[in-house]
């Protein structure tokens, strides 16, 4: 499955987690991530494959008699730019990663303090049952032990 591009993310953030559309909005106010998304989408492509295909074997057999050379130099070039746009998308990557990582720990403290703070009252109120239900013992004794 290829990975949404940030406009169509932000079309529909509803359906996205929040870290997502937050990189979303970041890359798409960037004119530079926007045209390494748009190139590395395509670089990525079955069409990109087609389109080389179709360049180097035309390549081949109209513009030189000896087309290695010259062939060999644009595919070395190519290669150098595509290498970048590849560490690029894995540098776009690994900053998602980190804020969904970082919007999941803040998310899961929340959690982890909301569930402290109903067990607290969970056994506030057992106490308070206890001391109700079982007359001649104090509320506050701890409702574990037993008698």
């Amino acid at each position: 499955m290829e990975p949404a591009a940030p406009s169509e993310i932000l079309r529909e953030p509803q359906l996205h987690h929040p870290s997502v559309v937050a990189h979303a909005r970041a890359r798409s106010r960037d004119v530079q991530l926007r045209i390494a998304d748009a190139i590395t989408r395509f670089a990525g492509s079955m069409p990109f494959v087609y389109v080389h295909i179709v360049a180097f074997a035309v390549w081949m057999l109209v513009f030189e008699r000896s087309p290695w050379p010259t062939l060999t130099l644009i595919v070395s070039l190519e290669a150098i730019f595509l290498s970048t746009f590849v560490m690029i998308g894995q540098n776009r990557s690994a900053a998602f990663q980190q804020a969904k990582a970082d919007h999941d720990f803040v998310a899961q403290e929340q959690e982890l303090k909301r569930n402290t703070e109903l067990t607290q009252a969970i056994h506030t109120m057992t106490e308070q049952i206890h001391g109700v239900v079982v007359p001649g013992r104090p509320a506050t004794e701890d409702a574990t032990v037993t008698g």
